[in-house]
């Protein structure tokens, strides 16, 4: 009895690498697939569309803003984790070079994030924007749509918020921790070997220097100024004459529709009017982007909430676009 139990145990085991095997295989085959492809998979990113609302002729896509602005970092179990950001980009690029694309509705529910992140969302719907004259960016804010969220809508010609949604934060922000009194409390010392006074800004166990955070500031002005002169162009607002928009914090959306901020108050299909009249028709015909999935991926895929960056991302002091309440 105990022999047949052991045979029977052998027999799953061996049946779990067999098909581990298979799925690996299935995997780099598909991805070797990809490689030998005779298009820049990158450059020209050719993605599976789903017919989505409207049915008319006036090719519009959907393509969604949602969680922390963030580069992935690191690697998930067996495949690589989702790069939101790439993500967003590669349809923005495939929008671009479909000759029938008229515009873009980007759904925002994102509380910013990285600086340079932010600016590359921002960079390629302009792009888009500006590639044809017949072509509209429209922003559909639905929670949240906060600092580099709302510094990436700056690349539309129409804002709509939902009547729930928050709006704003036109500011930057950096963080760090200053473990000095800490470690000088449980006996911890710090080595740092350095080529200049300056190489190890916010050094979390020495004393905060001024000097530094100066330095620090002017930086983080810079991208401020960055920042509300983006804002000022694309929304026709003078800081000057309105400086509480731009000091970082939210608003409500009745607020950020009086103060400028946003075009109108609405819902989804308040959206598509609005995409329908920026491109004189009343024909939509509303797709969205599904990109080819490796047999692993789509194995190993589940309804998991948006990822979001790493406890080391959250943490390492970095200059953020970000609603950090």
């Amino acid at each position: 009895m105990p022999d047949m139990k052991h045979k029977s145990t052998n027999r799953k085991l061996w049946t779990a690498v067999i098909l581990l095997s298979l799925i690996l295989a299935g995997t780099l085959m598909s991805r070797c697939k990809k490689v030998e492809a005779d298009y820049p998979c990158d450059e020209a990113p050719k993605l599976d569309e789903t017919w989505s609302f409207g049915s008319g002729n006036i090719k519009v896509v959907r393509i969604p803003l949602e969680g922390v602005i963030m580069r992935a970092e690191d690697e998930g179990f067996l495949t690589a984790r989702p790069d939101m950001v790439e993500n967003v980009l590669v349809q923005v690029r495939a929008a671009e070079r479909d000759p029938e694309m008229r515009a873009i509705i980007l759904e925002v529910n994102s509380p910013g994030g990285g600086v340079t992140p932010s600016d590359e969302i921002y960079n390629a719907l302009s792009r888009f924007r500006a590639s044809r004259p017949d072509r509209r960016v429209v922003i559909f804010i639905r929670d949240l749509g906060a600092s580099g969220a709302y510094y990436a809508a700056m690349a539309g010609d129409f804002i709509i918020a939902e009547p729930t949604a928050a709006v704003g934060s036109i500011g930057v922000i950096m963080q760090a921790l200053n473990l000095q009194g800490l470690s000088e409390k449980i006996g911890i010392t710090d080595v740092t070997i350095k080529s200049g006074a300056n190489k190890d800004l916010l050094n979390p166990f020495q004393p905060v220097d001024t000097n530094q955070v100066a330095l620090l500031q002017e930086l983080i002005d810079d991208m401020q100024a960055r920042f509300a002169g983006i804002v000022a162009e694309s929304r026709q607002l003078d800081p000057a004459a309105a400086p509480e928009l731009f000091d970082g914090r939210i608003f409500s959306a009745d607020a950020a529709l009086e103060k400028g901020l946003i075009d109108a108050i609405g819902y989804w299909n308040d959206a598509l009017a609005h995409t329908a009249r920026l491109l004189d028709t009343g024909a939509l015909r509303v797709i969205r982007y599904e990109a080819e999935k490796t047999f692993l991926e789509y194995l190993l895929e589940g309804k998991n909430p948006v990822p979001l960056p790493s406890l080391k991302s959250i943490h390492a002091p970095q200059f953020l676009y970000l609603w950090k309440p």
